[in-house]
């Protein structure tokens, strides 16, 4: 093999076994397919897999391996090799007065040479190990950094999902309110028709019936943007028709709610009156509206002092800064060690074709090279970036407290308002039956029998509030320990 293949042979493997190859992550995007029914561990598992954040989170860790690579590197020996072809000409001239005169000489000494040097780090006084150290813990920062975008994107899809079946519930609530007063309208006509209520009552029931229909369309906009945010959270775009399932804390009678935005430009026409009906005398039954149903409040099981300890443990962020504060102080102490000399032995080989010579040496050599002035400046910025990184770590511990506490009180007030909430729509309920039944008779009067209507439909939309409120305040707080998810994803490193 010639001297060039060997060459060109070494560089390679050196290249391969530094371990500085690219660094390189491919996934695909993972689309829904049309008519399919996803839980929320399915929408989960989507976003993991497609979202862009957590895919720059890994390749920011990709580059920080490879950085703590190149910096563990410095103890690999340093190789050189160099070859050269050499043309030196000289020309002199002579001259005297002698017998002889003057005359001129050029001589020319043409020669190839090739060398080759081992340089290996002996010893710097730890400056290299300071270094390597401190490239390991932003290693680790990039770890905890990713595991916090997984925890975001996680309680993102959370809250989203939750926020669709509330607006899907809103939507159900909102309907069923148009179906009371449309038969409340065909009933009160029925009876101004006998001459048994006034024209005021019909004019009232026409309002209200138009009132329910402006609050359905707007309940239907607000579940179309519920939609999209969760499309959005899972990115992905130009989705089919699908249908998502209720959670165990947040049932449907049902239990399923369709996602459909591909007829967005769909029009309808709620300005038509309902149609005549010959039995409207008969229409006055009240219809108990069940949008939740077999709702399951199983309380926190930890208390405040656990909760808090859980996320001082926990937090991924929180593992960040302490690890960028290591890292810090590594760097501190690879600072103060500038000032150190380095001790280092080469071991070196030429060969030059004139006269065939060839030389081989062996040293050992301590140097150093400081501006002391600049080095001290630079260890003065290094303990302030060291107090930098102690002082994020107690305002991030600061901030983790309030938004523990906010959480917790949050859900737990909410805790305590499902079950009276809940009791709220039973009597409303109630009187509703009673305020109809009055009014059918010709006893009560139209106030009275809107009143309680009215109750009866804001009754059961705080219901569906509260469960949306309590599941999200709960998914927040989980966030806010982070506890431990069924479904995540991993770097596929050690920490």
């Amino acid at each position: 093999m010639s001297l060039r293949k060997k060459i060109i042979a070494l560089f390679i493997c050196i290249v391969l076994n530094s371990g500085l190859c690219c660094f390189a992550l491919e996934a695909s995007v993972q689309m829904i397919e049309k008519g399919s029914t996803l839980s929320m561990k399915d929408c989960l598992e989507i976003a993991l897999n497609n979202s862009p954040l957590i895919k720059r989170a890994r390749y920011n860790y990709g580059v920080s391996a490879k950085t703590y690579s190149i910096s563990k590197a410095a103890y690999f020996p340093t190789i050189g090799i160099g070859t050269g072809y050499y043309v030196n000409t000289s020309s002199s001239s002579r001259g005297g007065g002698g017998r002889y005169g003057s005359y001129n000489r050029n001589t020319t000494n043409n020669y190839y040479s090739a060398e080759a040097s081992l340089n290996q780090l002996i010893w710097n006084f730890g400056k290299t190990n300071a270094n390597i150290r401190m490239n390991n813990f932003y290693r680790i920062a990039a770890i905890f950094d990713f595991d916090n975008i997984v925890l975001d994107t996680l309680f993102e899809v959370k809250n989203n999902y939750y926020n669709v079946l509330a607006a899907k519930a809103q939507v159900e609530i909102n309907k069923a309110n148009v179906q009371i007063n449309e038969r409340n309208y065909q009933r009160t006509k029925a009876y101004f028709d006998e001459g048994i209520r006034s024209k005021i009552d019909l004019v009232n029931a026409e309002v209200y019936l138009s009132d329910s229909k402006v609050a359905l369309v707007n309940s239907e906009k607000i579940y179309q943007n519920a939609l999209v945010q969760l499309n959005n959270s899972m990115y992905v775009a130009y989705t089919p028709d699908y249908e998502i399932e209720s959670t165990e804390n947040f049932k449907f009678s049902d239990n399923l709610a369709e996602v459909n935005l591909e007829d967005i430009s769909k029009k309808e026409d709620y300005s038509a009156p309902p149609e005549e009906v010959d039995d409207a005398f008969l229409t006055s039954q009240v219809e108990k509206i069940e949008v939740l149903t077999d709702f399951k409040l199983n309380p926190f099981p930890y208390t405040f002092e656990e909760s808090l300890e859980m996320a001082y443990e926990n937090r991924p962020d929180l593992k960040a800064y302490d690890a960028t504060l290591s890292a810090m102080k590594e760097a501190l102490k690879y600072t103060k060690r500038e000032y150190l000399p380095e001790i280092s032995g080469n071991v070196g080989y030429g060969y030059r074709d004139s006269y065939n010579t060839n030389s081989f040496n062996v040293g050992v050599s301590l140097s150093t090279n400081v501006n002391i002035l600049a080095t001290k400046h630079e260890i003065d910025s290094a303990k302030l970036q060291v107090e930098l990184a102690q002082n994020e770590i107690d305002l991030a511990k600061q901030n983790i407290y309030f938004e523990v506490q906010d959480a917790y009180i949050n859900m737990m007030q909410l805790e305590k308002q499902i079950p009276l909430l809940a009791v709220k729509v039973r009597q409303t309920l109630e009187n509703f039956e009673l305020a109809d039944g009055r009014y059918s008779v010709g006893i009560g009067d139209y106030i009275e029998l809107q009143d309680a209507k009215v109750n009866y439909n804001n009754a059961q939309q705080s219901y569906v509030e509260a469960v949306f409120n309590y599941n999200v305040a709960r998914a927040n707080l989980e966030k806010a320990i982070a506890l431990p998810q069924e479904v995540t994803a991993t770097i596929g490193d050690e920490k």
